[in-house]
């Protein structure tokens, strides 16, 4: 439903609706790796992963 919506927010044919589309993930994939994942991975319980030698 939400995908419908933003489909029909975009102007233009469809091959133009394309472009945009994608332009608009990669910015969502960029802000998200440039900004966000950096800032909340010193809160992820998967950081603290120790090997010790000769266990």
């Amino acid at each position: 439903m939400m995908y419908g919506l933003i489909w029909r927010l975009l102007p233009g044919p469809w091959f133009v609706k394309l472009i945009l589309a994608l332009l608009l993930i990669a910015g969502a994939v960029y802000l998200l790796m440039e900004y966000v994942f950096p800032e909340i991975a010193p809160y992820m319980p998967f950081n603290d992963a120790t090997v010790e030698e000769g266990g």
